[in-house]
């Protein structure tokens, strides 16, 4: 285990035509008028330079890019990112220590029936084009859509904080890991942020915690998940888009393969740790084909998945920053249909949205797999809208 002074490098498909391997190359389009989004104006963001790097390059915090009216003296979290280590880095990654005050944080929004968030990580390798979380960068003054998968911020003393934090949990109350970054991204096999997080939940009693991730090293941590299901309710939740690899490495380009995380649940399962999938986002024309999905609930079943639940994809402009340009590159014949879409809104309509929910479940119906609704039956929680579509409790 190496200290968090040093990191190892981690090396996706270096020098690689593919989307994964070419990252830093921006395109300055539009797709949607400045009159979507009258608080914020795209082309800050997409045309925002990308700093590149070789392995080797060392890239100080203080040369990051700021929007012309960023005022120069940094507080907050932004102030504490520039006076972050900067560790070992790898091909296109750079990890940078980040001291946090606190690492429980209180969800506010009435639409997500869990009460608190754990983050390890600020940043995701993961690369995924559709990631609504992107915006945290902005918060430490990087605007530019690819920082938040380029430079990863290791928070320090996680356990400690987390120890003196618990107080504040009441019973019910759920606490959501990885709802901002991927718990289980390459920097978790150096840092272990994650596993020192769960050693400190399983020192603990009657909570509820449930944990969202694309990949499949948080089977690495199977004895240490059953010591904290021994004593807590515990629910593992892989998300996975589409069964097609192909589709999945353009979509999700440093993710492992749709397989190996249908495997990682079969394994969680086995090993006593209840587990199902998050299908979401749904992406229209893309991932939403009624066989596509069906084939990826008929797996889910076979692998032995407690249960499955979807959403469809929303998009905010921190997200369709880096979206747009890959759906005019993948998906031309697209894009009229998404400007039309999200002309004035963020998310799909509530039409689509039904139809999705309709659809997913008679899905679950016909192959025997539930929603995960009613693993909520035992404590109090707003009431879903209607016409929301399908639930989405920890994503």
């Amino acid at each position: 285990m190496f200290l968090t002074n040093v990191s190892g490098d981690y090396t996706q498909n270096p020098g690689d035509s593919s989307p994964a391997g070419q990252r830093g190359r921006r395109r300055d389009s539009r797709i949607f008028p400045d009159r979507y989004y009258p608080r914020f104006d795209l082309t800050l963001l997409i045309s925002c330079r990308t700093i590149r790097r070789t392995k080797g390059e060392f890239t100080s915090m203080a040369t990051l890019p700021l929007l012309p009216d960023a005022k120069p003296k940094l507080v907050g979290i932004a102030r504490l990112a520039t006076e972050g280590e900067s560790l070992r880095q790898g091909h296109d990654v750079e990890y940078f220590t980040l001291p946090v005050r606190s690492l429980l944080n209180r969800c506010t929004s009435a639409r997500m029936p869990f009460t608190w968030t754990v983050n390890p990580y600020r940043g995701c390798e993961f690369a995924c084009k559709y990631c609504y979380a992107r915006y945290t960068h902005e918060f430490m003054e990087m605007r530019d859509g690819v920082d938040f998968e380029q430079k990863i911020f290791i928070k320090q003393h996680t356990a400690e904080l987390l120890r003196q934090e618990l107080r504040h949990v009441k019973p019910g109350e759920e606490i959501a890991i990885g709802t901002a970054t991927d718990p289980y991204q390459p920097a978790e096999r150096r840092f272990e942020v994650t596993r020192a997080i769960l050693e400190e939940f399983s020192r603990h009693h009657r909570l509820q915690i449930g944990i969202v991730t694309k990949s499949n090293l948080v089977v690495r941590d199977a004895d240490l998940l059953r010591a904290v299901a021994a004593h807590n309710k515990l629910f593992v939740n892989l998300t996975i888009t589409t069964l097609n690899p192909d589709l999945a490495r353009i979509l999700e380009p440093r993710a492992p393969r749709p397989d190996l995380r249908l495997e990682a649940m079969r394994k969680l399962i086995q090993a006593g740790i209840p587990a199902g999938v998050i299908c979401a986002p749904v992406l229209p024309g893309i991932t939403d084909s009624p066989r596509d999905l069906e084939a990826l609930v008929r797996a889910v079943a076979e692998a032995g998945g407690k249960y499955i639940f979807a959403n469809s994809l929303f998009l905010k402009p921190c997200s369709a920053a880096v979206f747009l340009p890959f759906l005019e590159k993948e998906f031309p014949q697209l894009v009229e249909s998404y400007r039309q879409r999200f002309k004035d809104r963020a998310f799909l309509s509530a039409p689509y949205r039904q139809r999705l929910s309709q659809l997913m479940a008679g899905l679950r119906q016909k192959y025997g797999i539930r929603t995960d609704y009613d693993r909520y039956s035992e404590r109090s929680h707003p009431t879903p809208d209607p016409e929301a579509g399908e639930q989405l409790p920890l994503f």
